[in-house]
């Protein structure tokens, strides 16, 4: 069963996006997206705050996301969030990826 995890990652002056461009201008996402497991890493902007940005983690089960944690990665993580002053909001999700048949009469493809 995947693991979907909703940080909200909020700020000042801009910081939660300043946060997010380094992130993936260092290189840092390309290296998290290559680890075992992972199947989605992504940052999304708020629409009604612009101090909050969206970042939607998801790995193939806990063990992969436990090696994320100990990962090098994590410590780089926690230097950028330290530096950019960010608090977070977070949401776990454990997803079966089925959308039943009910459902989907209102996804458009």
């Amino acid at each position: 069963m995947a693991i979907t995890i909703n940080i909200y990652y909020r700020g000042k002056n801009g910081n939660a996006l300043l946060f997010a461009k380094e992130m993936l201008d260092s290189g840092i996402v390309d290296e998290i997206r290559k680890e075992d497991g992972n199947l989605k890493y992504e940052y999304y902007l708020s629409l009604e705050d612009e101090e909050t940005i969206l970042l939607i983690d998801k790995w193939q089960n806990q063990e992969a996301f436990d090696n994320h944690h100990r990962s090098m990665m994590m410590e780089k993580i926690i230097a950028l969030r330290n530096k950019y002053e960010l608090t977070m909001e977070v949401h776990r999700y454990e997803v079966e990826d089925k959308i039943t048949h009910q459902d989907q009469i209102y996804i458009k493809k």
